[in-house]
């Protein structure tokens, strides 16, 4: 991994250094989103030298256990490697997850002399509406040949913008999907608590809740924040506040998959980061404090248990940009405490809109929110 400059002479450098050492060189590349007009000349440089490129845009990177708005993220993959870059997944919905599922399924044929199930990491386009039914979908025709896991990209403003890319194209409404190797376990952690009061998402449509308890959900929301934590909102706060309490949506396991409000439609409707299924179960959150309850310390613990001692090896890690605006200052504090507990020589990655995989080893995935994602890194 390297963190670049978006320039031609520092691109090329990096990209032919590597070359040197790896004719079968691909590129996964992780941009910000203040840096998203740059990458045609990545593109170029990529096509010139022969390099497959793969790519999202997010809304920040994470370079050596740090946020930063500069530069690209490039991780250069000296074996051989399965990817691919889907456009227009347009909420078509089993058309889509059928698509998607055979091109994973090229990938695994292309694949067939690895031994045990390879994880599938998917980067979407973070302003799809229906992502859950896409992994349900997915998860119907694939089952446990794959381990899952991923997150979204996309613009931190919500505004809908081409984000996943390849060396001839940025693709709008797209997927990037790739496989990891079986000895490579991504592992997800949010760390909210489940309250006892609970009330039904009566009327919805994909990530929209128009109506609670057969209230408009506006109308709700505010009473329960005003009620629980006297707070007054309003639609000039709303986002200000709806990163502090998203809603949980409760699975009958007792899982919580948590959904943040982000626009608050002109009719009360509220639009979340991700599907409400009509007629679920909802809780109101409160986002937890930084590590608390030793959250990220038990996210350490488990990536360990799942992938041996990473001391002295290298973690990508996606942190929700949800999150980090709830935290501030102790985001940065959760990237300390987990590199510091798992002794890594490198943390990279990026600020992501959404996160996909479970709570659970090897549980069905699903599409999360303020959730880290981890996955050791030993492609390079």
């Amino acid at each position: 991994m390297q963190h670049v400059a978006l320039d031609r002479e520092s691109l090329r450098n990096a990209l032919t250094a590597w070359l040197s050492e790896s004719a079968g060189l691909s590129i996964l590349a992780l941009v910000p989103e203040a840096e998203k007009e740059k990458i045609p000349l990545l593109q170029g440089i990529c096509k010139e030298l022969g390099v497959p490129l793969f790519g999202g845009i997010f809304p920040a990177l994470i370079v050596h256990g740090a946020f930063t708005n500069d530069g690209v993220v490039l991780i250069h993959i000296a074996q051989r490697f399965h990817a691919a870059v889907l456009s227009d997944i347009d909420a078509r919905g089993s058309i889509d997850a059928e698509r998607i599922s055979q091109s994973v399924l090229g990938m695994l044929d292309a694949d067939a002399a690895s031994t045990g199930a390879p994880t599938l990491f998917l980067i979407f386009d973070g302003k799809l509406p229906n992502i859950g039914s896409l992994l349900e979908g997915l998860y119907a025709r694939l089952a446990d040949r794959v381990h899952y896991a991923g997150v979204n990209a996309g613009s931190e403003t919500f505004q809908s913008v081409p984000c996943v890319f390849n060396e001839s194209e940025v693709v709008h409404q797209g997927l990037l999907v790739f496989l990891l190797p079986c000895h490579s376990t991504t592992v997800l952690a949010h760390g909210y608590r489940q309250p006892t009061h609970m009330l039904s998402a009566t009327a919805t449509e994909g990530n929209r809740i128009s109506m609670i308890d057969w209230q408009p959900a506006f109308a709700v929301y505010q009473r329960l924040i005003r009620d629980q934590f006297d707070i007054e909102l309003t639609r000039e706060n709303f986002y200000e506040y709806g990163v502090h309490f998203p809603f949980g949506v409760l699975r009958a396991n007792s899982e919580v998959i948590v959904r943040t409000p982000v626009i608050l439609e002109e009719d009360g409707s509220l639009v979340c980061a991700g599907e409400v299924p009509e007629n679920s179960i909802l809780v109101l959150l409160r986002a937890p404090t930084a590590d608390e309850h030793g959250c990220i310390r038990s996210l350490a613990q488990t990536v360990e248990n799942e992938n041996g001692s990473l001391h002295g090896r290298r973690l990508m890690t996606f942190y929700c940009a949800g999150r980090r605006k709830h935290l501030g200052n102790g985001a940065q504090a959760e990237l300390d405490i987990l590199a510091g507990s798992l002794g890594v020589t490198e943390m990279f990655g990026a600020v992501s809109q959404g996160e996909i995989g479970s709570t659970q080893i090897d549980d069905y995935p699903m599409f999360h929110n303020a959730a880290q994602v981890c996955t050791p890194w030993d492609l390079s």
